[in-house]
């Protein structure tokens, strides 16, 4: 089992699906773990509760992660409650389906301002409170790869810009022995995007294991990067889809 005894994490995103998983896996490791939500409050608690059932410290944030006051405020509340952080993983993000020809400009700009814009303002205000051994993480999709069907233009785009925002941001603060790796989840088993959904059938057959992921099976990719083992591992892309884009 990984060991995070003692190390302290930031989940945005973490009251649902994905986010969700990351942030009771990681507890399950051991560290103590603050997540923002922004309108999931009854799975907020649950979530917390979750981990405080682990033993470890869980602090629950409402912050909009479009918003760069609410972002530099999170990241401030999380530091101060855990007494520092060693661990960011930007989770929180949105979907935007549909064809450019139709996109709404409003829809399209808070696409960017959560799945773009907010990995690099938290990233920005944790940096300072990160040491060597700090890692950052963020969750993609195989959609910034392989767009196999139409519809899902800006949102390949928006998670594609996360390929080079990790690999950049590995240069920038390896000297500090700091980590910045992507996982890109495929077809996962969400409230987002049900196992039952109307597109799961075509999704299904994209993989070459034929199914659905399971969040889990995403927060232990998250978690293995966030420990110790990763040492050597940074600016990479672990591709978390049964195959997809295999």
């Amino acid at each position: 089992m990984i060991d995070l005894d003692g190390k302290r994490a930031l989940v945005t995103g973490g009251a649902r699906g994905i986010g969700a998983a990351i942030a009771v896996a990681l507890a399950e490791s051991g560290a103590d773990v603050a997540f923002t939500y922004q309108h999931s409050t009854e799975k907020a608690e649950v979530v917390a509760k979750s981990i405080g059932e682990k033993g470890r410290r869980a602090i629950a944030i409402q912050a909009d992660s479009a918003n760069p006051e609410a972002i530099e405020r999170s990241v401030a509340q999380a530091a101060s409650a855990l007494g520092g952080l060693d661990i960011l993983v930007n989770s929180a993000a949105i979907g935007l389906s549909g064809m450019i020809v139709d996109i709404n400009v409003d829809d399209y700009q808070a696409l960017m301002d959560i799945n773009v814009r907010g990995p690099v303002l938290f990233a920005k205000a944790v940096i300072p409170h990160l040491s060597d051994g700090g890692r950052i993480i963020s969750i993609g999709s195989g959609l910034a790869e392989r767009v196999p069907f139409a519809g899902v233009t800006a949102y390949a785009m928006s998670k594609s810009a996360l390929l080079s925002f990790t690999r950049g941001l590995s240069r920038e603060l390896g000297p500090n022995g700091i980590t910045v790796n992507l996982v890109q989840p495929g077809s996962v088993d969400t409230d987002a995007n049900p196992v039952d959904g109307p597109a799961a059938d075509f999704q299904r057959s994209l993989s070459s294991l034929g199914r659905f992921g399971k969040p889990h099976e995403v927060a232990s990719a998250v978690v293995y990067l966030a420990s110790p083992a990763a040492s050597l591992i940074t600016g990479a892309i672990l591709t978390v889809d049964g195959g997809a884009i295999a």
